[in-house]
């Protein structure tokens, strides 16, 4: 017998951290295993990108297919892939095999987080969906702050290919529990909306609703800060101002710990204050950070510290904007919610990617421009989401309204 209703939400709720969190334990467990890799097979980097851009890209093709098929079967299929691929990449006897399983991982990952960001809107209302979405990104932050440390001690102990292994066994567990309590939620709510018959027309629905825009653009700006910091902030910390790699390490561990504490007032927010009025404060915070780093260098430079209190505080932003940001692309799309989750992943990660890699082209080994091309990306990230915040999106976003 099927669960009832509420049993179903509730089960969701408990597993939404841990689908989302398949991210974290694929990537940030993998990155204390890159040097490993490196020795034994020749070269590791192709592995990573690899995964990224078949994660990034697939998402288009995934969330059509949850439209159709419903959700259950493309996470399940998505879970049965992502584990395959981790075991098989732990015995890959080449780069080009491992290349191609991670590739592979990839597409498996952007089955699964399009599935769980589209349940969100099947199973719950506007308002609660990003309430929802806040506590799976805490959950997130947790795994984001444990992962390379586990990852480092199984490279350590056991070599990196049981970092691979331990990521299948992940995958299989949580095939498992999905399997036995995640139940089919495509028109949970009864959505009635109209719905376009041709591809093209549903596409075209997504990209020209304007709460999609605007709440994608606040997770997309935000998140290329974000990485603009993970690409270049090891050349800012360790060859530039000279901190040792394991120094550094604690560097995006105590992001992560800023985040899963921002993610929390974001909840307490979002009661009070609601949705508008929430991401205006982090894009406050967003663009404070920035400022703080910009300040801080021309004041100290060569200094640490204003760099790390920006970082903390842009991050405390970063918090805030991805859970709205995630959860409010799809709010006003209930009956194309997995096509509004793909094309909101799929531009938030080209927004990055495009971000990143023009601020790489400023970087050398001497660091011609110091901290700048790491600084500068932060500061306008911050700058384009007050802009969001306090003009676009009280017009255009669905908000939640406060607790009463």
């Amino acid at each position: 017998m099927p669960p009832a209703p509420r049993s179903r939400v509730a089960l969701f709720a408990a597993l939404l951290p841990l689908l989302l969190a398949a991210q974290p334990v694929a990537t940030d467990s993998y990155l204390p295993a890159l040097p490993a890799i490196a020795r034994e097979l020749g070269s590791a980097s192709t592995s990573l990108t690899a995964f990224v851009l078949a994660f990034g890209a697939a998402q288009l093709g995934f969330g059509p297919l949850a439209d159709r098929w419903g959700r259950r079967p493309v996470l399940l299929l998505g879970l049965a892939l992502y584990t395959v691929a981790a075991l098989a990449c732990a015995w890959a006897p080449g780069t080009a095999a491992l290349a191609a399983l991670r590739a592979a991982q990839g597409l498996a990952m952007a089955a699964i987080l399009v599935c769980a960001r589209a349940a969100v809107r099947d199973l719950f209302s506007a308002g609660e969906g990003l309430q929802v979405m806040a506590r799976g990104l805490s959950g997130l932050g947790v795994v984001a702050l444990i992962s390379p440390l586990a990852g480092a001690w199984m490279v350590q102990t056991f070599g990196w290919r049981a970092v691979m292994v331990a990521m299948g066994v992940y995958g299989a567990l949580l095939g498992v529990a999905c399997w036995r309590w995640f139940g089919e939620t495509l028109g949970a709510r009864g959505a009635s909306a109209a719905v376009p018959e041709s591809s093209r027309a549903q596409v075209r629905q997504v990209l020209t609703n304007g709460p999609f825009r605007v709440w994608t653009g606040v997770s997309s700006f935000s998140y290329a800060g974000v990485f603009c910091f993970l690409l270049l902030s090891p050349m800012v910390y360790i060859t530039l101002l000279g901190l040792s790699p394991a120094l550094y390490g604690w560097i995006p561990a105590g992001g992560s710990l800023v985040y899963i504490a921002s993610t929390q007032l974001c909840r307490r927010l979002l009661r009070h204050r609601g949705a508008v009025r929430t991401v205006q404060l982090g894009a406050l915070s967003s663009v404070s950070g920035g400022l703080m780093q910009v300040a801080g260098w021309l004041l100290w430079p060569g200094a640490a510290w204003p760099l790390l209190a920006g970082h903390a505080v842009y991050v405390l932003g970063h918090g805030i904007h991805q859970p709205c940001g995630q959860a409010g692309a799809v709010q006003d799309l209930p009956a194309l919610a997995g096509r509004a989750v793909s094309w909101s992943g799929f531009l938030m990660m080209l927004c990055a990617f495009c971000a990143g890699q023009t601020a790489a082209l400023f970087v050398g080994p001497q660091m011609p421009y110091g901290p700048w091309p790491m600084v500068l990306p932060l500061l306008l990230a911050g700058v384009v989401l007050v802009v969001l915040a306090f003009t676009v999106l009280p017009r255009h976003a669905v908000a939640a309204r406060p607790a009463a």
